[in-house]
């Protein structure tokens, strides 16, 4: 196993401990040979390279080519290795506020030790879970490693997790090379806004260490949430339980963190809408198929899975980003049919030109507010 960081089993969270849990749990991916592993790894990369110009032509976003960034194909667990180090990364400041709370002393470095290693089991099969569902990700923190490379200049790599795009593909019936296509498409359209709009990963970290900064929360609390998804994930659930709690990003004590929630939930919108309506726009042209793969996936997202799947979905709050797709898709399209794709890119200009959780709901309210209109 690949050490994360030289104190990667100390303070709150044992994170060497996360990543082999995670690693033992996943499950296996879909039975390939050796020739056709290779043949989708190729394809993917081939794939993610063309999809570069496709999306900049289409969105008439210039990359910045100081902040690029890699494409990596990996498996599921490089999936888990690459999430754990970038977790690791943008929690670091309110793991070390939790250990400072917890106070010094034997009994404390005692528990410390045990709680790590708790948090450690439990995050590790939260990570289980998702890392045989994710088809791609755009890692905006992701610190560089020797096997696990990212951008030069803070950071940033994109993730294709070569196994889930196979297994999707196959239960969808789907030709195989135009899925793969899609898929690059979406997630090379989140590799350009970021290398395209260089302040946008900066602006979010900022917002992120906000909201991590104004956190209140008792250690314990955390460590509850996590048991209760891990009881989820165990299959411990009533189905009598009430389906109203919260996610585990909900821990939110104070109006700050509520405001600051609310602008990170707007620009996650914008950039998973942005992305599926590039997706959408692009496809017809590149991928024969794209009509078939893209109502075929819909059913599947709609249909969802067994009762623990979609307890699951809800803790993690997997369903509010099926929201966000849905959401932010409206919105940059009837911004698009406003004002014309220039008009939209506007948006890129600065975070005062980026829209509200509101604008999200009401795009012509963001046209009036940055194009200076009215309403007759």
């Amino acid at each position: 196993m690949t050490s994360i960081g030289g104190a990667a089993s100390s303070g709150m969270v044992d994170w060497n401990l996360a990543v082999a849990t995670a690693t033992r749990l996943v499950r296996p991916g879909p039975e390939v040979s050796r020739d056709e592993a290779r043949a989708v790894v190729s394809e993917l990369r081939a794939h993610a390279k063309s999809s570069e110009e496709h999306v900049r032509s289409f969105t008439r976003m210039a990359t910045d080519a100081a902040h690029d960034t890699p494409v990596l194909v990996v498996d599921r667990a490089g999936w888990v290795r690459a999430n754990v180090a970038g977790f690791r990364e943008i929690l670091k400041p309110l793991l070390d506020k939790m250990e400072d709370r917890r106070g010094g002393g034997a009994g404390g470095a005692m528990m410390g030790a045990v709680g790590g290693k708790v948090t450690g089991v439990e995050l590790g099969m939260l990570l289980s879970f998702l890392a045989s569902r994710v088809l791609g990700q755009y890692e905006t923190f992701a610190p560089p490693s020797r096997d696990l490379p990212a951008g030069a200049n803070g950071g940033g790599r994109l993730l294709l997790v070569a196994p889930n795009i196979v297994h999707v593909e196959r239960e969808l019936d789907v030709d195989p090379h135009d899925f793969r296509l899609w898929v690059c498409l979406h997630e090379e359209t989140h590799r350009t806004q970021f290398t395209a709009v260089p302040w946008l990963r900066d602006h979010l970290e900022g917002e992120i260490q906000s909201f991590l900064g104004e956190t209140e929360v008792d250690p314990m609390t955390v460590l509850e949430r996590l048991r209760e998804a891990a009881s989820s994930l165990a299959g411990n659930r009533s189905d009598e339980e009430d389906e109203g709690g919260r996610t585990l990003v909900e821990i939110v004590q104070t109006p700050a963190q509520r405001e600051i929630l609310g602008r990170l939930t707007a620009v996650m919108s914008l950039l998973e809408g942005h992305a599926d309506y590039v997706m959408d726009g692009v496809g017809p042209a590149v991928v024969p198929s794209v009509g078939e793969i893209r109502e075929k996936f819909k059913e599947r997202r709609a249909k969802g899975a067994s009762r623990l799947d979609q307890a699951l979905r809800k803790l993690l709050g997997l369903d509010a980003k099926l929201r966000q797709y849905r959401d932010g898709e409206r919105f940059v399209r009837a911004v698009v049919e406003e004002v014309g794709m220039d008009g939209f890119n506007r948006v890129w200009t600065s975070p005062n030109t980026l829209p509200t959780k509101a604008e999200i709901a009401k795009p012509a309210d963001w046209v009036a507010r940055v194009h200076r209109r009215t309403e007759s």
